[in-house]
């Protein structure tokens, strides 16, 4: 099964970015898909991008359109989720775990306040 090790999160403020990363460890990296989600606090888990182990021409959700950008790097077994622009509606914690699989990360923080 593996797992996920995520990191990047932090506090910022509106119009700050952060980076996302998740290192995987125990399953075939350059094979597996991941998908990146965002919870606000109090709300469903909302699915912001997807990144698959051949290129493809990635959708974003219309938040994260033109701000976020979902990269891989199968050498050092990490998924990113650059985030820029950030608003206040990005608070809440982000997770980017592999596709069809039960494994998860333990997510990492955003908080965005000025």
């Amino acid at each position: 099964q593996g797992r996920l090790v995520e990191s990047g999160g932090g506090s910022v403020q509106p119009g700050d970015s952060l980076r996302h990363s998740c290192v995987g460890a125990g399953f075939p990296f350059s094979g597996a898909a991941f998908s990146c989600y965002h919870q606000a606090p109090g709300k469903e888990r909302k699915h912001v991008a997807p990144i698959y182990s051949t290129p493809t021409l990635t959708e974003y959700s219309d938040s994260a359109q033109g701000r976020f950008t979902i990269s891989r790097n199968n050498r050092e077994t990490t998924v990113y989720l650059q985030m820029t622009n950030l608003q206040p509606e990005a608070a809440g914690v982000s997770y980017c775990p592999r596709m069809n699989s039960a494994t998860w990360g333990q997510g990492t923080q955003v908080t965005v306040s000025s």
